[in-house]
């Protein structure tokens, strides 16, 4: 197994950036053409890094659900989830985030890179309230960096693409998995039958 243990060897592997724009789109600050883009999403992925080591962690909601307090911070609520508190046990030992934005059918995402810290202020908290219920904190980012990807990964897994998705039943439910990793001692078939319900009153 032949092995990059160098970035001399790396650089000589891989030539230089393809295109000037791979370095020209790299920002310190979100122009109104990446806010654009931003408030467009529904959906990012959250890395952290901790003493426990790297986690990545999705966040949803409707379009918008990221505000551009201004051209340096962004604001993000965190919504209701199963209390493992990955990302924030990071954030409260680590600032380092990047943010991974998707938008549904468009091919490039926006990536932000920067220092986070988590506020529980009332009147913050309160200005995020969906279905009458205030998310717990929020993640304020101070943006360092900010820049869109190119297509090219979505364009090779044909992400948004309708014919390359499978129904939900062509893989184990969450209940399956669980049963088999318990070795029957969880009761898979009556969490997949409370799920439904219980996401409903749980979403927020």
């Amino acid at each position: 197994m032949s092995l990059i243990t160098s970035i001399a060897e790396l650089e000589a592997l891989y030539a230089d950036p393809v295109s000037p724009a791979a370095n020209i789109k790299v920002l310190d600050h979100i122009s109104d053409h990446y806010r654009a883009f931003i408030e467009a999403s529904p959906f990012l992925l959250l890395a952290t890094v901790g003493p426990a080591g790297v986690d990545c962690s999705p966040r949803g909601d409707p379009p918008g659900f990221v505000r551009v307090a201004d051209a340096r911070t962004l604001l993000i609520p965190d919504r209701r989830g199963n209390n493992r508190l990955d990302s924030l046990r990071n954030i409260v030992t680590d600032p380092r985030v990047h943010l991974l934005f998707l938008i549904p059918g468009i091919g490039e995402t926006m990536r932000v890179i920067g220092q986070a810290v988590i506020s529980t202020d009332p009147e913050l908290c309160a200005s995020f309230t969906m279905e009458g219920k205030a998310p717990r904190s929020i993640l304020i980012v101070t943006v360092e960096e900010v820049y869109p990807q190119c297509q090219k990964a979505l364009v090779r897994s044909k992400l948004w693409d309708p014919a390359t998705q499978i129904p939900r039943s062509a893989l184990p439910s969450m209940g399956e998995m669980l049963g088999a990793i318990t070795k029957g001692t969880f009761d898979g078939p009556a969490y997949d039958r409370a799920y439904p319900e219980r996401l409903k009153q749980t979403i927020y």
